[in-house]
């Protein structure tokens, strides 16, 4: 499923347009971005919980040369599902 077809999707079940389907869509996901890059958790419960998660520093390795090379340290935003939509997923 893309974008195009979630908001297909929301403004089949909420009764709206898709003009406001796909405004609430971005709204949500800009919310999300934004508490995320605050350093805050989003709860939803019964679907999941996003945060931002640290990553340390680490020496990998070039696949074409095999040189060693320095990966600094980031923050990546990560899902952790919740138990109902567990349930759902593994009817």
């Amino acid at each position: 499923m893309n974008k195009s077809e979630l908001i297909e999707g929301i403004a089949t079940k909420s009764g709206t347009t898709r003009a406001v389907a796909a405004a609430a869509l971005d709204a949500t996901l800009e919310t999300i971005t934004e508490a995320l890059a605050s350093g805050d958790q989003i709860a939803l419960v019964g679907f999941g919980t996003f945060k931002v998660s640290e990553r340390a520093a680490r020496t990998g390795k070039n696949p074409a040369t095999g040189e060693a090379l320095d990966i600094p340290a980031s923050k990546v935003a990560k899902f952790t599902a919740g138990k109902a939509l567990k349930d759902a997923v593994n009817k």
